[in-house]
C-alpha cells in the first residue's frame, strides 16, 4: 500500500529510496508577525497562494467563527508557515484553514460545502476569487458569526455580526497580530525541492503526499497542461493499462519523467525528485518565450505519433504482473523519440513488442533498474540499453 491507502500500480526502483535531505539546502526560517489586514491584502492581491497540493477548506461557519471571535478578544492563535518563492510571492505550508477564515470573513461571505472543490479549483489557477462569485449565492452564503451563548439567558455579543457591522472592535480586528512563520530556501537558487520535505513534516496528520502532487502544484505551467491533455489520451491509458487517471498524479509523473529524459537526459543528476523539480521550473520559465505554445504543440504531436508507433503493442507491453515498469517505460519513450525530436520530426513505423521484452530482461538493464536506481551512471546505462536493442524509430515530417 502507498501513503495514500491505494496500491501501487507500478514498479519504480527509486520510489522508497529517493528522499530529499534537508540538510543539502541553505534554508532561512524567519518569524514575523503580520497583522490581520495585511494577511487579507496577501490573500487578496495573490501574494499568498494555496498551492494545489493542499486539501480543500473544510471549516465549518461555527469552527471559523470562533477563530474570528478568538482574534477579536486577543486570544493566541496557533501560527501559520508561510513559504517564501519570490519577494512578496508565498505559499501557505501550514494554517489554510485560519488564513481563508479571516479572508472570507472579511468579505462577508462562506463557501458552501458542496462548492469548495470548484472553487479551491478556481483559487489556484486564478489566484483569487472574483467579485462575482463571491456574491453568487450558488457558492456562497452570508458569512455572520455562529456562536453559542454564554448562558441562557446571556448572549454572546458577538453573536450574528459580520465584519461591517464589529464596530468598535474592527480596528482591534484588523490590527491583532498574528505570528508567521516564513520559510525560504536560499540555495540552490534553482531547485525549491525542499519544500517537499517541510510540508510533509509540518503536516504530519497522517497524509504523505506523493512528489507529483506537490509538482503539479509548484511548477504549473504550459507544459504541464500538456501532460494532463495526453494522460487523458485513450492510447495512453491502454498503454498504462489503467482507464482512469491516477488520484496522485503518478501517471502525470511518469509522462514527466519520459519527456524529461527526451528533452534533458544528458543534464540528468541525482536525485530522480531534484531532476524532475529542476526540469519541470525549468518548463515553466519557459512559458514566458515566445514560441513556446509552438514548443508543447510540436511535443503534443510527438506523443502522439509515438502512441500510434505503440498501437500494436499489446496493452502489458510495460506492464509485469499488474504493475507499469517506469524505467523500462522511459528508456524504450527515449530511445524511439531521440531521432525524431532532434529533426524535429515524427516518429512512424511500430515498436516491436519482442525488443521490448529483451531489453527488460537484458542483465545490465535490469542490474541498473534494481541497484542504485538513480545514480547517473544507472540512468545512463538504462538509456544506452534502450538505443541499443529497442533503437530509435524512423522518422516523417508530419504524424500520421
Amino acid at each position: 500500500m502507498n501513503d495514500n491507502g491505494a496500491s501501487h500500480w507500478f514498479e519504480d526502483y527509486a520510489q522508497d529510496t529517493d528522499e530529499i535531505e534537508v540538510e543539502e539546502y541553505d534554508i532561512t526560517v524567519s518569524p514575523n508577525d503580520f497583522n490581520v489586514m495585511t494577511l487579507y491584502n496577501f490573500v487578496d492581491s495573490g501574494a499568498v497562494r494555496i498551492p494545489g497540493f493542499q486539501r480543500n477548506f473544510v471549516w465549518d461557519l461555527r469552527r471559523a467563527s470562533r477563530l474570528i471571535e478568538s482574534l477579536i478578544l486577543g486570544l493566541p492563535i496557533p501560527q501559520l508557515f508561510l513559504y517564501e518563492q519570490q519577494r512578496n510571492q508565498f505559499l501557505m505550508i501550514d494554517g489554510q484553514q485560519r488564513l481563508m477564515s479571516i479572508y472570507y470573513f472579511k468579505k462577508m461571505r462562506f463557501p458552501k460545502t458542496d462548492k469548495r472543490v470548484e472553487l479551491r479549483e478556481v483559487f489556484h489557477h486564478e489566484g483569487k476569487i472574483s467579485d462575482e462569485i463571491l456574491h453568487n449565492d450558488k457558492y456562497f452564503q452570508a458569512f455572520n458569526l455562529r456562536l453559542p451563548d454564554k448562558l441562557p439567558n446571556q448572549r454572546n455579543r458577538f453573536k450574528d455580526l459580520n465584519y461591517s457591522t464589529l464596530g468598535e472592535h474592527t480596528g482591534q480586528f484588523d490590527l491583532r497580530p498574528i505570528r508567521n512563520i516564513v520559510v525560504k530556501q536560499n540555495s540552490p537558487s534553482d531547485d525549491d525541492s525542499s519544500i517537499f520535505e517541510i510540508f510533509n513534516r509540518l503536516n504530519s496528520g497522517g497524509i504523505t503526499l506523493r512528489p507529483q502532487e506537490i509538482r503539479s502544484s509548484m511548477y504549473h505551467s504550459k507544459f504541464y497542461e500538456l501532460l494532463y491533455n495526453i494522460n487523458n489520451i485513450p492510447e495512453w491509458r491502454r498503454l498504462l493499462d489503467r482507464p482512469e487517471p491516477d488520484l496522485h498524479r503518478k501517471d502525470v509523473e511518469i509522462l514527466l519523467r519520459g519527456f524529461a529524459m527526451l528533452l534533458d537526459g544528458e543534464n540528468y543528476a541525482p536525485s530522480m525528485v531534484r531532476f524532475l523539480n529542476q526540469f519541470s521550473n525549468k518548463c515553466k520559465q519557459y512559458d514566458s518565450v515566445e514560441n513556446s505554445d509552438e514548443n508543447n504543440q510540436y511535443l503534443d504531436r510527438l506523443f502522439k505519433s509515438f502512441l500510434n508507433a505503440c498501437s500494436i503493442l499489446p496493452k502489458d507491453a510495460f506492464v509485469r504482473n499488474g504493475r507499469f515498469n517506469i524505467a523500462l517505460y522511459e528508456a524504450a519513450f527515449t530511445a524511439a523519440c531521440e531521432k525524431a525530436f532532434k529533426d524535429r520530426s515524427f516518429v512512424k513505423g511500430s515498436l516491436d513488442v519482442n525488443r521490448i521484452r529483451e531489453l527488460e530482461k537484458d542483465q545490465d538493464f535490469a542490474e541498473a533498474s534494481h541497484a542504485g536506481t538513480t545514480q547517473t551512471s544507472s540512468v545512463r546505462k538504462r538509456l544506452d540499453k534502450a538505443r541499443k536493442i529497442v533503437g530509435s524509430l524512423d522518422t516523417e515530417s508530419r504524424p500520421r
